[in-house]
């Protein structure tokens, strides 16, 4: 992974050490009104503490997919891997490392997607968009799309392919979403930005990016999850945090256009409270789950945007909720499982998928077939 060093821009070690600062001095969220819980979670499976940190969450066949480590700080540790879990037991059955990352420098892997020829899509923050496809008894790795481009502050870059941030940030890739027609959506935490790769693959391009995604205060995370509705009509894309009160989350709600454009952009709705507002999952009948990075909980939201219920973890259970990211459901059991990211901890024995009886088949994502 090369260095950021345009303008005055800050490099992905420099960054990672802001960050990894920043993240142990964050303060505890207020605790806003909340309404009331709902069920509650138990533990589908344990990720291993190498490399741990677990984001990406899939559901295909007989297994649950899981990706990581998604952190800073890895400079001089192993790979990047997917961990396969029988959907069943929980039992890990496989493990499958990313080839080809320069290990001494910053490399991570968060999320993922699969096309409907049950191919593996991850966002490497080194190599970009990766395609696993089985063969045989293992999997092969490709290259699908290019890294994300870093781009430019607008002020320094005016006219040209730009960040509309006041901060210079290299990209960070987070999360990925097919649309029906093969189109892949990434979102970039650190510039604003989503951009889409065309169906099979190559140069990302910027498909949204507003001043509106600019993260701020300690954690500067902007566009986060990103899903699109059970109608296919709309993009929601949550806003971790905002420039001018970090303590705002935002999940924002854009038409599924060629273009969508400033007046598109609508707000679905707000966590004011320092929760964090990470990863998004559709419920069958249009419910968004919302995963709170911060308050340790998963936000039900009704179409129209209201609260209706939060998932929170009991007192005592043996690993309670910690930096909730991915989430996926099976439908089998009509559960919700969340991937414990405990960023924020860093707590091993808290790398887990949870498991939460929603009584909810969630709504299939969108797996074209593609080349």
């Amino acid at each position: 992974m090369r260095k950021h060093q345009s303008g005055n821009g800050l490099s992905w070690m420099t960054l990672g050490i802001l960050l990894v600062a920043a993240l142990a001095a964050w303060p505890t969220p207020a605790h806003a009104a909340q309404p009331p819980a709902g069920p509650g979670l138990a533990t589908f499976a344990t990720v291993p503490a190498v490399p741990g940190f677990p984001e990406g969450l899939a559901v295909h066949g007989n297994r649950v997919i899981v990706s990581g480590p998604a952190r800073f700080g890895t400079g001089g540790t192993g790979p990047s891997t997917l961990s396969f879990f029988d959907r069943k037991s929980g039992a890990l059955v496989d493990v499958v490392a990313v080839v080809g990352e320069a290990l001494a420098f910053e490399h991570a892997l968060s999320n993922i997607a699969l096309d409907g020829d049950g191919r593996i899509y991850a966002l490497s923050t080194q190599l970009g968009l990766i395609c696993f496809t089985k063969v045989g008894q293992g999997w092969q790795q490709e290259g699908y799309g290019a890294p994300l481009p870093d781009l430019p502050t607008c002020t320094a870059a005016p006219g040209g392919p730009c960040s509309p941030t006041v901060v210079d940030f290299p990209p960070l890739p987070n999360d990925v979403v097919f649309d029906p027609a093969g189109s892949a959506y990434v979102t970039d935490s650190l510039q604003a930005t989503v951009f889409r790769y065309p169906p099979g693959g190559g140069a990302p391009q910027v498909w949204f990016q507003s001043p509106l995604f600019e993260g701020g205060g300690f954690i500067p995370f902007g566009p986060n999850g990103i899903r699109l509705d059970p109608a296919r009509q709309n993009v929601y894309v949550a806003v971790s945090t905002t420039l001018a009160d970090p303590n705002l989350g935002t999940i924002y709600r854009l038409p599924w256009v060629a273009a969508p454009t400033a007046a598109d952009l609508e707000v679905f709705a707000q966590y004011t409270a320092g929760e964090i507002p990470d990863q998004l999952a559709f419920g069958a009948d249009g419910d968004l789950y919302v995963g709170l990075a911060l308050s340790n909980q998963i936000s039900i939201l009704d179409p129209a945007g209201n609260e209706l219920v939060r998932l929170e973890s009991d007192p005592g259970d043996p690993i309670p909720l910690d930096a909730p990211a991915g989430l996926a459901f099976d439908a089998r059991t009509q559960s919700l499982l969340v991937s414990n990211h405990a960023l924020l901890s860093g707590l091993a024995a808290h790398f887990a998928v949870l498991q939460a009886p929603v009584g909810d088949p969630g709504d299939p994502l969108a797996a074209p077939l593609l080349p």
